[in-house]
């Protein structure tokens, strides 16, 4: 089938959703189908002549993959005893290689690093599009790894054991195929696996739910089941805690995105239910039990961060000591253990802060700040030892400032390890926070980047937001943005809506299932608030988001077009009707709901952009892009979209990328041409074609055309 019309049914209704296989564009499902293949080459056909041919896009394309491909990056690293390995892609390694390097040569401006493995050289020779997904290192020996490979970028993944010293694949080693595997070593001849085998080893959402161990040399059909989680549940996990003197293992099961079970493995694996509160956060630190709860209990408010004694916690004792209390401004968003300390991240109005804090016998930890973090800047705390010392290292970041990279020891001040270069000219730019009212009353803050509207007047502005699964949109360097958006002229917003986490769960939960809609009408009031700020004008007002924040822009073309110039929506998610009977969708319902379930159905069909769509309404420029290889969110629902746009007679461009999986670029050339892509898109539409935007920044230096 090569014309998009040919399967179509006119008599069609997609507003009669009793029977969810009469959808007309069902066909585009089919991922590998030669028809639905044939229709998307046509369809990428469009989207490139319309774009790629611009005569800006070229330049764009190279400046963007100079950005990926600078040597000059800061090489982030896990340090595993003396080592720091560190997975590294550039013009040279196009795939990327695994290396390492010692603790004190990573300080040098130029470390010798060892080559671990080369993915380029391994697909050449295997003639598989292979991406790096990972890799587990044995403790305490270090010798061995369990190297995780992912076919175009995709959340399946091929597990081969990995010998460290030899650098080669261990010939007769654990080997498992194509799968969403979890796995992780128990011992030097054990691992405990979640992989999904035959006889309804799956959940429904497409992941593992048994734990085996499995013993070197064994068949894994053979292994003992050590857990098994219910076939409705997300997934089933399994860990070893290789602590010296807490030697323990650990298994569970994730009923939902949000609640799930925590068990000890006592003397022939005998299960031992850690019996905190289902959608709490827990897990076991030395003798110490920590819980993050999502709702109130003991006395204790959602968001609080509880410590127990773990031994007195199996007895039955529910004494807890109070880490961390939310408040109207503030949240937890990170926790990171040395050997002495845990390293507390919060956020407070969506700014980053960092505190120590010290376990004491009785009585309140000693709490103290780390380190000062500049206002509107995040901080991530990484490379702690919870072993052996209280080393950290410190990631500093903000919308203007590149990465600082700092190394240091709780007690004792902390220097510099690396500072990644500026990747784009930030003169007459400036950062500053605003809060817009949504609709009922909330104060919602939003990020601003760029020039000053009130010297120069409104101008082309790209309003980004995601909005679900408590994540958090944080103070970001962003290169690429920068150099296609920022350095041009525009103005980059971030909205930090409801359904994130920036305000701990409740920020959450207010925009969860029949809900969402609040996130909806957070965005929307934004996009006014720029507006009436004079630093935008609606027809200058880009939108953009991917996968749930897909979701979102679906709901921003489909109930307020009149606010935008023109929207992106990457890897969305817009068929609600269907989605959770499309591959990971069914982990998902936890968040939006359960099409199956007739209370949540109504919610879901207003939710769903899919069907909302009207031939008798005007809608702004889209651009949809998504994946074949993407195996979390179905590039059927940008395909569906597109073909119903393109039925009800409006124009749409969709772009799908062969490979990428859920990212949408394997290889940093895909993603600088899609990258290149959108920014056209959006260039286009919001400056009118110009090349690029007015002289809107101090100095008065118009930046050079592109191309």
């Amino acid at each position: 089938m090569t014309d998009d019309d040919a399967n179509l049914d006119d008599d069609a209704n997609l507003d009669d959703d009793a029977n969810l296989d009469d959808d007309p564009h069902l066909w585009l499902e089919d991922i590998d189908g030669e028809d639905a293949l044939a229709w998307v080459r046509e369809r990428n056909a469009d989207a490139v002549a319309e774009l790629a041919g611009d005569a800006g896009f070229d330049g764009l394309r190279q400046r963007l993959r100079e950005v990926l491909d600078a040597g000059d990056r800061i090489p982030y690293t896990t340090r595993r005893g003396p080592c720091r390995y560190n997975f590294w892609r550039d013009a040279e390694h196009v795939r990327g290689v695994w290396r390492r390097t010692g603790t004190e040569e990573y300080r040098e401006d130029a470390p010798a690093w060892e080559v671990l493995l080369d993915l380029d050289a391994l697909a050449d020779a295997e003639g598989v599009d292979w991406v790096w997904s990972g890799a587990s290192v044995r403790e305490p020996d270090r010798e061995r790894a369990l190297v995780l490979l992912s076919r175009g970028g995709s959340d399946a993944v091929e597990m081969r054991e990995f010998d460290l010293t030899r650098r080669e694949f261990v010939e007769d080693g654990f080997r498992v195929g194509e799968d969403k595997t979890r796995i992780g070593w128990a011992d030097p001849d054990t691992v405990l696996i979640a992989t999904g085998l035959s006889g309804g080893s799956l959940t429904d959402s497409g992941y593992p739910r048994t734990v085996r161990r499995w013993r070197r040399g064994t068949p894994l059909a053979e292994a003992p089941v050590v857990y098994e989680a219910e076939r409705g549940d997300v997934a089933a996990w399994g860990l070893h805690d290789h602590t010296p003197g807490f030697e323990r293992d650990f298994v569970g099961r994730m009923k939902d995105f949000f609640t799930g079970e925590l068990y000890l493995l006592e003397a022939g694996d005998t299960r031992v239910r850690i019996d905190v509160p289902d959608d709490a956060r827990a897990y076991v630190h030395r003798e110490h039990l920590l819980v993050t709860l999502r709702t109130e209990w003991l006395g204790h408010p959602a968001g609080a961060l509880l410590a127990f004694g773990f031994d007195a916690f199996l007895a039955g004792d529910r004494t807890a000591r109070v880490l961390f209390a939310p408040d109207a401004h503030t949240a937890l968003v990170g926790q990171a253990w040395t050997r002495h300390h845990l390293l507390l991240t919060t956020l407070r109005d969506v700014s980053s802060h960092v505190d120590v804090l010290t376990p004491t016998p009785t009585g309140p930890w000693k709490r103290e700040p780390l380190a000062a973090v500049p206002p509107l800047s995040d901080a991530a705390v990484m490379n702690t030892d919870p072993d052996t010392d209280d080393a950290y290292d410190l990631d500093v970041e903000g919308f203007l400032q590149p990465s600082t990279l700092c190394h240091g020891a709780v007690g004792a001040s902390a220097g510099v390890l690396k500072r990644a270069p500026a990747r784009f000219d930030t003169e007459g730019l400036a950062v500053r926070q605003y809060f817009a009212t949504s609709r009922d009353g909330t104060r919602v803050p939003y990020f601003v980047t760029g020039p000053d509207h009130e010297a120069h007047g409104p101008g082309p502005t790209l309003l980004y937001g995601y909005g679900g699964f408590q994540v958090s949109r944080t103070p970001a360097y962003g290169a690429v943005s920068g150099r296609a958006w920022l350095e041009r002229g525009g103005t980059r917003v971030v909205a930090n809506i409801r359904g994130g986490g920036e305000y701990g769960p409740g920020w959450h939960r207010a925009a969860l299932k029949a809900e969402r809609p609040r996130a909806f009408e957070d965005f929307a009031a934004v996009a006014e608030d720029l507006v009436a700020r004079g630093i935008t004008t609606h027809a200058m007002l880009g939108a953009t988001g991917g996968s749930n924040g897909g979701l979102l822009m679906g709901a921003m073309l489909t109930r307020y077009p009149e606010l935008f110039g023109a929207i992106v929506a990457e890897i969305p998610l817009l068929d609600m009707l269907r989605y959770h009977r499309l591959l990971a969708g069914a982990s998902w319902m936890a968040e939006y709901g359960d099409p199956d379930d007739a209370a949540d159905r109504p919610h879901l069909r207003e939710l769903s952009p899919y069907h909302r769509l009207t031939a008798d309404r005007a809608y702004p420029p889209l651009l949809l892009r998504t994946s074949t290889r993407d195996d979390r969110v179905h590039p059927g629902h940008a395909r569906k979209f597109a073909a119903r746009m393109r039925e009800l007679g409006h124009s749409v461009l969709l772009y799908e990328s062969p490979g990428g999986g859920h990212s949408g670029g394997s290889d940093n050339g895909q993603a600088a041409f899609n990258s290149a892509l959108v920014y056209t898109f959006l260039w286009r539409h919001l400056t009118g074609g110009r090349p690029d935007g007015p002289d809107r920044r101090a100095g008065g230096s118009a930046r050079p055309a592109l191309g």
